[in-house]
């Protein structure tokens, strides 16, 4: 049996990668709710972090961010990305790796996911499905 057997990606990454992306989090959530980062478009957004995904050789993070309420997504994409440099030198120096990731920004569309199960769970078909048949008893 080969000693570095290809794992899949079901799991999210590797126990590093995981680690790895889990320290980022911190890390630019932090910087995200200190306000050091000066950006207009940024200015009165609460900003989440809920997940960062490493790459295998941990050179490139995504970061997927959500502004409070889901509103201006765009432009708070926008600004991060303008500031990207600015952020990938304070992950640099808050989480100890041999090289600071290089950084993308998604949007976190979860929450949007999430709204549209519950949507379909709230169907009347499904509420009808759900239902208890009184023909069991």
């Amino acid at each position: 049996m080969p000693r570095h057997q290809k794992k899949s990606s079901v799991g999210g990454g590797s126990q590093r990668q995981l680690r790895v992306g889990e320290t980022v989090r911190h890390a630019v959530a932090e910087i995200l709710s200190h306000g050091d980062v000066h950006d207009p478009d940024l200015q009165g957004h609460i900003i989440t972090v809920p997940e960062v995904r490493m790459s295998p050789d941990l050179k490139l993070a995504t970061i997927y961010v959500m502004p409070l309420g889901g509103r201006d997504t765009d432009a708070v994409i926008a600004a991060l990305d303008r500031n990207k440099k600015f952020l990938r030198g304070e992950i640099a120096h808050r989480v100890n790796l041999k090289f600071a990731p290089d950084i993308r920004f998604r949007v976190d569309d979860r929450f949007d996911e999430a709204e549209r199960i519950e949507k379909l769970l709230r169907t009347p078909a499904v509420q009808r499905d759900l239902a208890p048949d009184s023909d069991d008893e």
